[in-house]
């Protein structure tokens, strides 16, 4: 038996370090392109990333939420980020201009963050992000997090086809994955997703032994505090970070909620203080190396409903092997060398089991033809909106873009609004009466 469980901790860590590692390294170096940094600093906040998000995984589930609940860049805030990246010359302003605006936003919601935790600001936290709320962020969250996989596991060329060879090997591995998940035994089922990145990996190197993946210099690295610029008072930038990073903070009540329904617990105050605590302050730290700010990833349900192995031993040691990667500058160089579209098929089946948990957040619950707007109208509009191209808004206002581009975020704030100006229950009696 304890031999059993050694072998199944071991292989279980290594899941989670894949699982973690996939769904960070492509973060900072992304932003570091768009923001036009060398390659050095590129590395630097590569290796940055990996230490901080592997002791901030660590912590949520020793100190802060305490679930075994991936702690990562906010998907949100990335998304932002790139927006405002990409619209320097729009804004007519550096890039320095707009990183430094994004560090002092980032780091005054922390600041906000930080008091609401110290002093009992949950209450308001779980009023605005009420049930509904948290199911509408579920849905859209689900949602874009296919659409960005189902994109990414077919390799486009500059002239905008797919590579059939390469793609088609993506939607085997989906199905093989998906086999392995639905028919193989109890071990197979929980080891599916490590076996389909390891065999994975292994077929794309031997099927496409000349495609070169984008790897990662494991050479000099280049520190520089605030690489995306120095803080400063750019009031437009300041006003967009800050807002994105409150309204983060419906990741955590998403995590920790759809927490307490895998675990069957209630999670209570000392938990979600801990929790933005630990969040804040990674993210504060994670600001002076130019870093995504962090959020309790709500995806990892997911992944531990595929798995099926709730354990917080595994979850510990593939945050800290995550950690040592980032330390030996050759092992991170080689984890990023993945192929990018193996990882996306891979976690494509991994994410289709957050569905079941937007699905179940609804408990059930029945909607009339009044009261189905509170859920479907800011699900499908912002589904519209993150089918829509950025570009349609070139003619607002540039510091609206990044908002109105953002369908996750524009859902969840149209959720808000309904749920704090319609009053709801007013249908259901009317639908009781009626009846």
């Amino acid at each position: 038996m304890d031999k059993r469980f050694g072998t199944v901790t071991i292989f279980s860590s290594v899941q989670w370090l894949f699982f973690i590692f996939a769904n960070t390294v492509m973060v900072p170096i992304s932003v570091g392109t768009v923001f036009g940094l060398p390659g050095e600093t590129i590395a630097m906040m590569l290796r940055a990333s990996l230490i901080f998000t592997g002791l901030a995984t660590i912590f949520q589930g020793w100190k802060g939420h305490r679930y075994p609940l991936m702690e990562g860049h906010s998907g949100l805030l990335w998304g932002v980020i790139l927006n405002l990246g990409l619209s320097a010359s729009s804004l007519g302003m550096s890039y320095t201009e707009i990183g430094g605006g994004i560090a002092t936003g980032v780091l005054l919601a922390s600041a906000v963050t930080l008091i609401l935790a110290a002093f009992n600001g949950i209450s308001l936290l779980k009023s605005i992000f009420s049930p509904m709320v948290m199911s509408v962020y579920l849905f859209l969250l689900t949602f874009q997090l296919i659409f960005i996989f189902f994109k990414g596991m077919m390799k486009v060329s500059e002239q905008g086809t797919i590579d059939v060879p390469i793609t088609f090997y993506s939607f085997a591995l989906v199905i093989f994955v998906s086999l392995l998940k639905l028919k193989g035994n109890a071990v197979i089922s929980n080891f599916s997703i490590l076996i389909g990145l390891l065999a994975g990996w292994i077929g794309y190197d031997l099927l496409f032994a000349g495609e070169a993946v984008q790897g990662t210099a494991a050479g000099d690295v280049s520190f520089t505090l605030f690489p995306l610029g120095q803080p400063n008072l750019e009031f437009g930038i300041v006003s967009v970070a800050f807002f994105a990073c409150l309204m983060n903070l419906s990741n955590t009540v998403a995590s920790i909620s759809s927490g307490d329904r895998l675990f069957k617990k209630e999670s209570g105050k000392r938990e979600y203080r801990g929790s933005i605590f630990i969040t804040a302050l990674f993210t504060v730290i994670g600001s002076g190396f130019g870093l995504v700010p962090y959020t309790p990833f709500t995806s990892s349900i997911g992944f531990l409903q595929s798995t099926r192995i709730l354990m917080r031993t595994p979850f510990f040691i593939g945050g800290a092997l995550l950690t040592v990667i980032g330390l030996i500058p050759h092992l991170g160089s080689w984890l990023a060398g993945m192929p990018v579209t193996v990882g996306n098929a891979v976690l494509f089946v991994a994410y289709l089991q957050l569905f079941g948990t937007a699905f179940n957040s609804l408990s059930g619950k029945v909607f009339n033809s009044d009261t189905i707007f509170r859920l479907a109208a800011p699900v499908l509009i912002g589904i519209s909106l993150m089918n829509t191209p950025a570009g349609v808004f070139a003619g607002l206002p540039v510091l609206i873009q990044p908002f109105l581009s953002n369908g996750l975020l524009m859902g969840v704030l149209i959720s808000i609004l309904l749920e704090k100006m319609v009053n709801w229950s007013a249908f259901e009696q009317l639908e009781l009466k009626n009846n």
